[in-house]
């Protein structure tokens, strides 16, 4: 599978009225839906810069509007909170944690955040803030490589990303989660204007005295969103095109990276053992997904070839 044609897109009267508008919509729909941010133009000065700059920035913006898809798709779920259409799942998650993980310690039954949080320490505190920092970073950074090495990997790599993330927020309206930190900041009440915590994070940020988790946990979508855990499921989806591609060394690093980065969501109370669980099945299942697609429908294979075709070198 795949297209020798190349395909230019060029800045032209045309182009730039669709992109204009576009723009234009994505700022006034974003007003009424979740409000004016800054975050909003810094995207949009970004894709425009991109897309205006060079005949290579172009591709790759094209390339990567499968990324700003995701991110776009993120940023509304805040107008369609989950807990308006599903019970909020909290007393019966934390107690089936419990027995499936609990740990005795001093007498008690704890959870294996509960455990953590009661033994937390410096280099723990630090190291888990630090593969936590790459649960965007990384995906984005490995797209950016196969961009320049192999386009069609690229393209390939961020539509499974995507369709990993959609099969998530799937499952974040049929099932929403309280995390592990609701829990324990407020029981078993729910609460539906509770805002974003950054739990056992604010450690790694008191550590170096910064506010370095707590200024990216204020553009959370949901609270209600701990089922399954994205973020450990975004390295998966690395992990696998770099042992795809016989990137043995980085897969040997990703893989670090992704058992540091399943870790820190439990030690940081942001997520349960299950949560992470939930998060690896749905990075394989929504791999298996887009290769099924790609090998049994048809349509889906020549919608790929086609767009490939826009971002050849």
């Amino acid at each position: 599978m795949g297209n020798n044609v190349s395909h230019d897109i060029t800045v032209n009267p045309r182009s730039v009225i669709v992109i204009s508008t576009l723009s234009i919509a994505y700022l006034v729909l974003s007003y009424f839906l979740v409000g004016f941010k800054g975050d909003q133009v810094v995207l949009l000065l970004l894709a425009n810069g991109l897309f205006y700059a060079s005949k290579v920035t172009r591709k790759f913006f094209i390339a990567y509007l499968t990324f700003l898809v995701y991110w776009v798709i993120f940023d509304y779920m805040k107008a369609f909170p989950n807990y308006r259409y599903n019970t909020v799942h909290m007393a019966d998650l934390y107690n089936f944690e419990k027995h499936l993980f609990g740990i005795h310690f001093n007498g008690i039954l704890l959870t294996p955040n509960e455990y953590l949080k009661l033994n937390s320490t410096s280099f723990l505190d630090v190291t888990s803030g630090i593969f936590y920092l790459c649960w965007i970073p990384v995906p984005f950074g490995f797209g950016i490589y196969l961009f320049i090495t192999n386009r069609r990997q690229c393209l390939e790599f961020l539509i499974a990303f995507v369709v990993v993330n959609l099969v998530g927020f799937v499952i974040y309206y049929a099932y929403p989660a309280a995390p592990p930190w609701y829990i324990q900041d407020h029981g078993y009440t729910l609460i539906t204007n509770t805002g974003e915590n950054v739990a056992g994070l604010i450690r790694f940020d008191n550590y170096f005295h910064a506010r370095i988790f707590q200024s990216i946990y204020t553009k959370g979508s949901n609270v209600f969103a701990a089922m399954p855990s994205l973020h450990s499921a975004y390295p998966i989806v690395v992990f696998y095109y770099a042992a795809k591609n016989r990137l043995y060394k980085a897969s040997v690093v990703f893989g670090i990276v992704t058992v540091g980065i399943w870790f820190g969501a439990v030690y940081t109370s942001h997520h349960y053992v299950l949560d992470v669980l939930a998060g690896i099945a749905c990075a394989i299942a929504g791999i298996s997904l887009f290769n099924l697609l790609m090998h049994k429908w048809g349509w889906f294979g020549r919608f790929v070839d086609r767009y490939e075709s826009l971002i050849k070198k």
